[in-house]
């Protein structure tokens, strides 16, 4: 008999490494600025928005066309860190496609304190996500999808 393999309904995938997972953030100018300057974030008690998924990302940030969420960072976190932010405040909402439609399965957003002590990098990659958009513009999928980071799914700690 035919099983179907699918996505389970909720699922945490990221890219990762046996060391770091990638998060994303979208915020102002000034803020990415800074960040990719000092390669941490102002305020340790501000919680801010995060997530492991580039889709998400991009279309929380209207592919850096948000007011306030014109660009886009990657904040590589120590898989330490990023265990203790989904131990903060997660919530799960649709994950999206390229055109951000809705997919039939969640990702995770995370609301966490991005404290310096977890992360390894930052770095800018609103002109990645704003290539995507020019290329799927211009009916070029096959091009946008070569650009999109490799996503596996997150092994969840026990409990």
């Amino acid at each position: 008999m035919f099983e179907e393999k699918r996505v389970p309904d909720r699922q945490v995938r990221a890219a990762q490494t046996e060391t770091t997972v990638r998060v994303y953030q979208a915020c102002s100018p000034a803020v990415a600025d800074a960040a990719l300057e000092q390669q941490a974030f102002g305020s340790r008690d501000e919680t801010v928005w995060i997530t492991p998924s580039f889709r998400l990302a991009a279309y929380a940030s209207g592919n850096g066309s948000k007011p306030g969420h014109e660009r886009v960072l990657a904040v590589d976190l120590t898989r330490d860190g990023f265990e203790r932010a989904l131990k903060q405040r997660a919530e799960w909402v649709p994950e999206r496609d390229l055109d951000h439609t809705a997919l039939n399965f969640q990702a995770i957003r995370l609301g966490s304190e991005l404290l310096g002590e977890w992360i390894t990098a930052i770095t800018d990659v609103t002109p990645v996500i704003r290539d995507i958009a020019g290329l799927l513009a211009t009916d070029q999928l096959h091009l946008a999808v070569k650009l999109v980071p490799y996503e596996p799914p997150y092994e969840l700690p026990a409990g």
